[in-house]
């Protein structure tokens, strides 16, 4: 199989780069200074065991490549603000011996949240789903460090919205020989709603910087209650902290990497960068779906969405507001809601 890495980023550049490496073909696509670097320079992987470089070819968008190819696998590893533009784009692309890539290709959602492959699913008849577990990070245009040892990541996978196939086992196959572990799972959702409980604290590192302290980590433990009385009063289940701690295990230790100090999560990163957009309607703002539909309030994921989308809009520098300032605006959120709720 060839695989179509879309979003050739912190995740899909390390998947890209891996898959590369054990000697499977590999296209990346990116836009703008990404994917000029990845043209002239080819994609840089930085790693625990050195620098490697990857000459792949690379696209903008499907007329790069013609017409694509039957066996082509579709890797969507763009963030889920950005699923509509690569849907449009990829999805009528023509397939050798007739139809489009969303009536015949599989597409392989490597994204935070649960929205992304739903999204794909009104699109394209083959979704996939993947709950990525891969500290990755964008350094530069053209390089990305994944810190990873001995596992790069763990990329659990399965078919949207249930079940497995022998497309999935061939895929996971396919990574697990590429420095992945890659379990093929018939409930991927219990994963990938505990990890939605784990990204809800992206939006509180991209405002307030790294989850360190006892007021921060203070703050994410209740903006995570908050998830888990949602998910519990919607009926949605979700592994356990001890489940996940058992298949993780230590088969991923971060190593520094030289020159590539692990920054923050994929909303830090988006800041950082300066994108102008974060994903934080996708995870707090989730929670804050779900809670609406579910008749749970969830002030605290209300104002983390609203804080997130302000500081990429207007370009505020990540972490820069002091967490007792972030405390000080959930508490009078929760107070609200309580006033509020109160009254009636």
């Amino acid at each position: 199989m060839r695989y179509i890495i879309i979003g050739a980023g912190a995740v899909g550049g390390t998947v890209g780069g891996r898959l590369a490496e054990a000697g499977h073909e590999v296209v990346l696509v990116a836009r703008g200074a990404q994917y000029a670097a990845l043209r002239d320079g080819g994609l840089r992987l930085r790693v625990p065991e050195g620098e490697f470089t990857y000459r792949l070819p690379v696209v903008e968008d499907p007329a790069g490549l013609g017409v694509l190819r039957a066996d082509d696998v579709l890797v969507l590893a763009v963030k889920t603000q950005d699923t509509e533009g690569a849907l449009d784009a990829w999805g009528p692309a023509p397939v050798e011996g007739g139809g489009t890539a969303a009536e015949r290709l599989p597409l392989l959602c490597a994204q935070n949240g649960v929205e992304g492959q739903r999204v794909a699913l009104r699109r394209f008849r083959h979704v996939y789903g993947v709950c990525v577990w891969l500290p990755a990070t964008f350094v530069e245009p053209g390089l990305v460090s994944a810190a990873g040892s001995p596992l790069t990541g763990i990329l659990h996978l399965g078919v949207y919205p249930h079940g497995m196939d022998e497309t999935a086992r061939r895929i996971a196959a396919d990574l697990e020989k590429s420095r992945f572990e890659a379990p093929v799972v018939p409930d991927l959702a219990r994963w990938q709603y505990a990890k939605l409980l784990s990204n809800l604290a992206n939006a509180v590192e991209a405002v307030a910087g790294p989850v360190e302290g006892e007021e921060a980590v203070t703050l994410v433990e209740r903006v995570q209650a908050e998830g888990v009385a949602v998910l519990e009063a919607a009926g949605i289940a979700y592994t356990s902290p001890e489940e996940q701690r058992e298949v993780r295990g230590d088969k991923i230790t971060l190593l520094p990497l030289d020159d590539a100090p692990r920054g923050g999560g994929s909303s830090w990163q988006s800041l950082t960068r300066g994108t102008g957009t974060i994903e934080a309607d996708y995870l707090n703002g989730e929670i804050a779906l779900l809670g609406r539909l579910h008749g749970v309030p969830t002030p605290l994921n209300d104002l983390l969405q609203r804080l997130a989308n302000a500081y990429a809009r207007e370009r505020k520098e990540a972490g820069s507001m002091p967490v007792g300032e972030l405390v000080r605006l959930a508490d009078e959120a929760v107070t609200a809601v309580e006033v509020q709720r109160s009254g009636k």
